[in-house]
């Protein structure tokens, strides 16, 4: 089958007119690389941004205070509802449009935001602490306190908050259509979080209390009472690969109480040097102590104490008993 194999080089038809549109393509092209507009290039400079190695802030009380530099993860655990889901312990990031991350150096506002499997602190994962009503470092952080979590977005160093509010028919979660959340560098009531113990029971008791870190706490908003949620079972296919959508509402189960989907822990750095966050030190083993036998249960029931080693919890001497 004939092919036409004629080009630029070959003086046929308009060949002048190929030549300078190659010379024009290649000049643009060049200059492009200059100033740093490329897509590769782009792409490069978002990705050692977002994806740049954070510090997070070493707690020496055990508490969350202001002005601590943070990771919000949401405990791992299945979903009863779906047959596929994300697993691991989900860490809320900052997810940009990829068109228009491409399209400027500068991050189209609002942004969105994702759950992602990132354990390690970077630029996109890393909250700052805020109080709400007047800047103060420091302090410790209580429950039912308002604050505000922001996170540095471009490379600027501008502060944006995590924001959220009410679901109209222009802006709502993706997947799920409930109440969105999103990052804006606007300074108002919308961007107001509250955290709260997970157990009900105990709820207006911890009140006031100091919020610990690395427990799990429930992050509610302050103007729409809606809880801070992951969805695992939603996928999203981002730019840096498949993640879970979050949203603003309040899973009960029948019980009246949160789901784990509300659950999240304010995740403090580590003050070893091998780990970079509390998340990968190990839990301390606690050992057991061994089961009381049949003899030590009968002698229990007889009145008689186990002396050391074998000492049963409530058990008296024989002397106590009568007196």
């Amino acid at each position: 089958m004939a092919r036409n194999m004629y080009g630029p080089g070959v003086r046929m038809g308009n060949w002048n007119e190929d030549i300078y549109l190659e010379e024009e393509i290649m000049k643009d092209f060049l200059e492009k690389r200059e100033k740093g507009q490329l897509l590769i290039q782009r792409n490069r400079r978002l990705k050692s941004h977002l994806l740049r190695p954070m510090q997070l802030s070493v707690t020496e009380d055990g508490y969350v205070h202001f002005g601590d530099s943070v990771m919000l993860v949401n405990p791992d655990h299945p979903e009863a509802q779906a047959d596929q889901f994300l697993t691991g312990d989900l860490s809320l990031c900052l997810t940009p449009d990829e068109v228009t991350a491409h399209l400027s150096d500068r991050f189209e506002l609002p942004c969105g935001l994702s759950a992602s499997p990132t354990r390690s602190p970077v630029g996109r994962n890393t909250f700052t602490v805020l109080r709400a009503d007047r800047e103060a470092i420091g302090q410790v952080l209580r429950f039912g306190q308002s604050f505000r979590l922001g996170i540095t977005l471009g490379c600027e160093d501008q502060m944006v908050y995590l924001s959220s509010d009410l679901r109209t028919l222009l802006r709502s979660a993706k997947k799920s259509w409930l109440q969105e959340v999103f990052l804006t560098d606007e300074d108002s009531f919308l961007n107001c979080w509250q955290a709260a113990h997970p157990d009900p029971e105990l709820r207006l008791e911890w009140e006031g209390l100091p919020v610990p870190a690395n427990t799990r706490v429930l992050i509610n908003h302050c103007h729409t009472n809606r809880g801070l949620a992951v969805h695992r079972y939603l996928f999203l296919r981002t730019y840096f690969g498949k993640e879970a959508e979050v949203a603003a509402h309040t899973h009960l189960d029948s019980h009246r109480v949160e789901r784990p989907r509300n659950h999240w822990m304010l995740v403090t750095g580590s003050p070893r040097k091998e780990a970079s966050s509390m998340l990968d030190v190990p839990e301390p083993r606690v050992e057991r102590a061994p089961a009381p036998g049949p003899s030590d249960r009968r002698r229990a029931h007889q009145g008689e104490g186990v002396v050391e080693g074998g000492a049963v919890p409530g058990s008296q001497p024989p002397e106590q008993v009568l007196e």
